[in-house]
């Protein structure tokens, strides 16, 4: 990561971080998950509106965190509202990838958009897991577990 992408970055997390985005617990939602990160104490959850076609109107979390864990599931939120569950599996698949420099989004061709700010963060081997936390947590809502722990 460029020292110009290093401030991209902390810009976005302090932004979402600060104006999280839809960040309250949904009226009515289909699919909900706790998340908890021992080692650093988040806790999230995160609450979904699956359609019966199994497209996702509604996306929303709350909860304690650090400020990469709220500003990862701010941008989450943002990315899944209107995709279907396929859709959001593989966006999982693709930013958990991305934490794990399994993924250059510099050379490999991906769908990730405006979460490619995250590149730079298995260099921070700590803050992976806060970053996963919200989207582990949503996939684990989508696989009707009720509580996820990051490993």
């Amino acid at each position: 990561m460029t020292v110009h992408n290093d401030e991209l970055y902390q810009q976005v997390i302090l932004e979402h971080n600060k104006r999280p985005k839809n960040f309250l617990k949904l009226d009515s939602w289909t699919h909900s998950a706790e998340g908890y990160n021992p080692l650093c104490g988040d806790h999230l959850n995160v609450y979904l509106r699956v359609s019966p076609q199994g497209v996702i109107e509604e996306v929303s979390f709350e909860g304690d965190g650090c400020a990469i864990s709220k500003a990862s599931g701010s941008m989450m939120t943002v990315a899944l509202k209107g995709k279907t569950v396929d859709q959001a599996r593989a966006l999982f698949n693709e930013f958990h990838r991305l934490l794990t420099k399994e993924l250059d989004p510099e050379k490999d061709q991906n769908i990730l958009g405006k979460l490619n700010v995250f590149s730079g963060i298995w260099k921070y081997p700590s803050r992976v897991k806060c970053a996963v936390l919200a989207w582990r947590t949503m996939k684990g809502a989508l696989d009707q577990e009720k509580t996820v722990a990051t490993e």
